[in-house]
């Protein structure tokens, strides 16, 4: 793609040459599109990256199967049975792995063509190979047996991240796996050892127990999801016990070992965990090395981050960056509007820098863990002053008649405005439910707009209404 145009001529459509066919590239390819440009994607998997190949889309078909399977079991309160010989319900339900996987591939290879498809009708040329930048306004591709230069006014580099590993505890695919792995297994581990116990760590746990595994989660940290609400955390592990899902906190891996059968986790005491799998999930690189950045004059940090400014900007002119490379915030929703708004700014359209403190995320465990905005552990460390309610979903009807007995709804309001700036939601479908928490926050609405708005009744959402009624005494 080449181009004479004139990137600050006022009539002037910048072209984009996007690196990394991910959420942040995908999306901002879309809206360059949309608004005139002449857009290339230079990708080496497939379009929808790791997120949609190896990611997101893949663990949360996984964890929607888990949660059919929990939601099977704990039905009998409802009085619906199964013909267990036994008479337990567990023994009726069986978690064919091999199968459960094929669909799994089979949804991301489909939502891999879907973005390729929408691309195309957008005049998005696609091309499939490994690009590093030679300067700020150009790729070389290696596409094998060719190699291609593409230039454009302005490059958008968002190539992701790939699993860390531990050099005691190197992933074989077979009994000793990364997070990317699971999907070629067949069989359903008996006994699977999950190392970490943050999001992702957190999320394959739960969902490996609900499928019938036998799960041991080791977590270096007092409590699971550290740096996550503590009440939330709270509610998690005693699901966790009550389904037999055994939690190690405190403890940390020092090494993973393969044995004829299965693998030893040795933990930082010296003790040992035996298993048939083990599971690491203890974060992630970013995909930044021998990419050019440093002869582009993009600025990394420490981590190997890119780093970027409000609008998506890197310290190169004319060079942006979206999505888990930056290091900002690892979720799918977070690339794509950096993507976008990297195009708004370069496009001269309106934009608004992101804002993380509007920035909605789930953990989709079982039950899910939804969150916005201000959290009570900052309102505990004096960044923000303000007033809390928790309630717990126990007491809502439509909970009660759908034997959800885990979970709360909670809203934090700023001391004195009475302005929703946070909340978090504890339950089965917390990713829908914390949407109308989120839009308070980005909206700035008072706890009396959401108080005062009808809700269904019965339904979850009427506790977050309940919610914000009672903050309103607090004001």
């Amino acid at each position: 793609m080449t181009s004479d145009q004139d990137v600050n001529h006022p009539f002037a459509v910048p072209s984009l040459a996007i690196l990394g066919g991910g959420p942040g590239g995908y999306e901002a390819a879309m809206v360059a599109a949309s608004m005139g440009s002449e857009v290339t994607i230079v990708e080496r998997a497939g379009l929808g990256g790791a997120a949609v190949l190896t990611d997101v889309v893949p663990s949360k078909t996984l964890i929607a199967t888990a949660e059919s399977m929990n939601r099977s079991i704990d039905s009998t309160e409802l009085g619906v049975s199964f013909n267990a010989d036994d008479g337990d319900v567990k023994t009726a339900l069986r978690a064919d792995l091999k199968l459960i996987n094929r669909r799994v591939k089979l949804l991301a290879r489909e939502q891999s063509t879907d973005i390729r498809r929408g691309l195309e009708a957008l005049g998005v040329r696609i091309v499939i190979g490994t690009g590093r930048l030679l300067d700020g306004r150009t790729i070389e591709v290696d596409r094998g047996e060719t190699k291609e230069i593409i230039k454009a006014d302005a490059v958008l580099v968002s190539v992701g991240a790939h699993p860390r590993e531990l050099a005691t505890a190197q992933p074989d695919g077979e009994r000793i796996l990364n997070w990317t792995q699971l999907y070629d297994l067949d069989e359903l581990p008996e006994e699977l050892i999950v190392v970490g116990s943050g999001v992702t760590g957190a999320e394959f746990a739960s969902a490996f127990n609900g499928l019938g595994s036998k799960v041991t989660l080791i977590s270096s940290r007092e409590q699971v999801l550290p740096g996550e609400d503590s009440d939330a955390a709270a509610v998690l592990e005693q699901v966790f016990e009550r389904r037999g899902l055994r939690v190690l906190s405190r403890s940390r891996a020092q090494a993973v070992e393969r044995t004829a059968d299965g693998v030893i986790v040795t933990l930082g005491d010296g003790s040992k965990v035996t298993g048939t799998h083990c599971l690491v999930c203890v974060g992630s690189i970013p995909n930044t090395t021998d990419l050019g950045l440093e002869a582009a004059g993009v600025e990394l940090t420490p981590s190997g981050h890119i780093k970027v400014d409000g609008v998506s900007r890197t310290s190169a002119p004319n060079v942006y960056a979206a999505g888990d490379c930056t290091g900002v915030l690892a979720l799918a929703s977070v690339a794509a509007m950096q993507g976008r708004i990297a195009v708004a700014h370069l496009l001269g359209d309106s934009v608004r820098p992101l804002m993380l403190t509007r920035v909605s995320s789930n953990i989709f465990t079982s039950p899910e863990i939804a969150s916005v905005g201000v959290s009570e552990a900052d309102l505990d460390a004096g960044r923000y002053q303000g007033d809390v309610v928790k309630l717990p979903l126990q007491t809502n009807a439509r909970a009660k008649m759908r034997n959800v007995n885990d979970g709360f709804i909670k809203i934090i309001a700023r001391r004195g405005s009475g302005t929703i700036i946070g909340g978090v939601v504890v339950g089965a479908g917390a990713c829908e439910l914390i949407f109308p928490i989120a839009l308070a926050v980005a909206q700035k609405l008072h706890v009396d707009d959401v108080a005062n708005t009808f809700t269904v009744y019965p339904s979850l959402s009427g506790s977050i209404a309940e919610a914000a009624r009672r903050l309103h005494v607090h004001m």
